[in-house]
C-alpha cells in the first residue's frame, strides 16, 4: 500500500530550495511523507543535491519522513510520473534550469496540465504559515474537486476561504432602450443570465460548507474575466486555487486562460487541481 505522500522537485537553486521548505511544511500539515526528486541526464550527479534537501528538511522539521528519489530523464515526464498517487506535487517558479526552472514558456503550462496530482507552483514572497486567506477561483458546477480542495487547504491552515466567481455576458442582440429600466427583452435576458451565474457557485459551496463548518466563507461574483479578477485579489492571499481547464490542441492538452496567467503573473503561491474528464 503507497503510503501518502507530497512530491517536490529540486534541482539545487535557490529558488528550489524554497519550493522544498514549501513542500515540507505541506507534509508536516498533512502529516504525510516528503518525496524529494531530481530529474537529471546522469544519476551521479544527484547525490549531493539530495542529500543538501535531506538535511535542510531535517533541521526544520526532525520527525518529519523524507524519501529521495534521481530520476534520468526530462522533470515535466519525471514529475508527472511521480505526481500520480500524491498527495501534492510541488515546484519552484525559476531556476537555472531543471525542475525549478519549468515555469517559463510551454514546459510549464505541460507539466500543469498533465500532472495526476494537485500542483503547487510557489510563487510569491509568501510564508507558507503567514494565515493568509485561501482564494479559491470557481467557474462552475464542474470544479466541485477544485473546490474540496480550496475547503480543505482553508481548513489545514485555520484561515478563511475566499471564493471569486466570474462572469462575462454573453452575446445579445442588439436593440432600443426601454423606457422602463430593466424591462426590455434584452435586460430580462441579461438579469436572467446573472441570477443563474450566481446560483452556480452556491450549490456546490452549500453542500461543502455543511461538511466544513468550521470554515468562514467570503463569497463574491463579478462581471470580468476571471484572470484578471483573481490576479487582483492574490497579493493577500497565502495561495490561489483553480482547476485545470483544458483547451484542446493539436500538440495535446493545454490550460485555459485563468491557470495560464496565474502561472506567470500570480503574486501567490498557485495550485491547479486537475479535472476529471
Amino acid at each position: 500500500m503507497t503510503l501518502h505522500h507530497v512530491v517536490v522537485g529540486v534541482d539545487g537553486s535557490l529558488v528550489s530550495v524554497r519550493a522544498l521548505d514549501w513542500a515540507a511544511d505541506e507534509a508536516v500539515r498533512r502529516g504525510v511523507e516528503l518525496v524529494v526528486v531530481y530529474a537529471v541526464p546522469d544519476s551521479d550527479e544527484a547525490g549531493p543535491v539530495l542529500a543538501s534537501a535531506v538535511t535542510r528538511v531535517r533541521v526544520r522539521h526532525p520527525e518529519l519522513r523524507v524519501v529521495t528519489k534521481d530520476a534520468v530523464g526530462g522533470p515535466v515526464r519525471t514529475l508527472v510520473r511521480e505526481s500520480e498517487g500524491a498527495d501534492l506535487t510541488v515546484v519552484g517558479t525559476r531556476g537555472m534550469g531543471g525542475i525549478a526552472g519549468l515555469l517559463f514558456g510551454s514546459v510549464s503550462l505541460r507539466l500543469a496540465a498533465h500532472v495526476h496530482s494537485p500542483l503547487l507552483v510557489v510563487r510569491g514572497d509568501h510564508a507558507c504559515d503567514a494565515g493568509q486567506p485561501v482564494l479559491l477561483g470557481l467557474e462552475g458546477d464542474n470544479d466541485e474537486d477544485t473546490a474540496l480542495y480550496a475547503f480543505q487547504e482553508a481548513e489545514r491552515r485555520g484561515v478563511p476561504l475566499r471564493v471569486l466567481h466570474s462572469w462575462t455576458h454573453r452575446h445579445i442582440t442588439p436593440e432600443l432602450p426601454s423606457l422602463i429600466p430593466a424591462t426590455s427583452p434584452g435586460q430580462k435576458q441579461l438579469a436572467q443570465q446573472g441570477r443563474a451565474e450566481d446560483s452556480v457557485p452556491r450549490f456546490s459551496l452549500a453542500r461543502l460548507s455543511e461538511r466544513h463548518p468550521a470554515i468562514q466563507v467570503e463569497s463574491r461574483t463579478v462581471r470580468t474575466g476571471p484572470a484578471h479578477a483573481l490576479l487582483e485579489a492574490t497579493p493577500d492571499c497565502a495561495v490561489v486555487v483553480v482547476g485545470a481547464h483544458h483547451r484542446t490542441h493539436r500538440f495535446g492538452p493545454r490550460l485555459g486562460p485563468v491557470a495560464h496567467t496565474l502561472l506567470h503573473r500570480s503574486h501567490c503561491p498557485v495550485v491547479v487541481v486537475p479535472i476529471a474528464k
